[in-house]
């Protein structure tokens, strides 16, 4: 965050809570003009701090009632197998988040789907196929205390 200043944070912080902001009123909300405040997003962007814009879909309304956390622990490490598996991942719809991570495992993941019964047709047929897999531990989201994308830029 070198880079930025106050106003740059703000702006930030402004289009993480709602893009659909125009530079009107994010101007207004940061109190600089129209067009210095619209530079200022096209640098943001430019910079690679925005890296796109997205629309936040409600996955209840969409029946995707499961979310499930699954601990995956590898039998090999070496750079081809790690690649295989983060390249199968990456194409499974159903995993939202894929993470490296220290400890007893090899990745963490957070899986969506409509139920608990799609979750184990999803581990069965697709995810536990994958090879190099030793161990699987799965565990269920029962109640979503906190979800958001919007990330701490004002925190010290």
């Amino acid at each position: 965050m070198q880079n930025l200043d106050l106003i740059d944070q703000k702006i930030l912080s402004l289009l993480q809570s709602d893009g659909n902001l125009s530079a009107a009123e994010v101007a207004e909300k940061v109190n600089l003009s129209q067009s210095p405040c619209w530079r200022r997003i096209a640098r943001l962007q430019e910079e690679g701090y925005i890296k796109k814009k997205v629309i936040l879909l409600d996955r209840q309304k969409l029946g995707l009632h499961s979310v499930v956390f699954v601990n995956i622990k590898l039998s090999v490490h070496d750079r081809k197998v790690l690649s295989e598996f983060e390249e199968a991942v990456v194409g499974f719809p159903e995993v939202v988040e894929c993470w490296t991570i220290t400890g007893g495992v090899d990745y963490s993941l957070r899986i969506v789907t409509k139920d608990i019964q799609s979750y184990e047709q999803f581990l069965r047929k697709r995810l536990l196929k994958l090879p190099h897999i030793l161990e699987a531990q799965s565990h269920v989201g029962i109640t979503e205390v906190k979800h958001t994308t919007e990330l701490p830029i004002n925190s010290s």
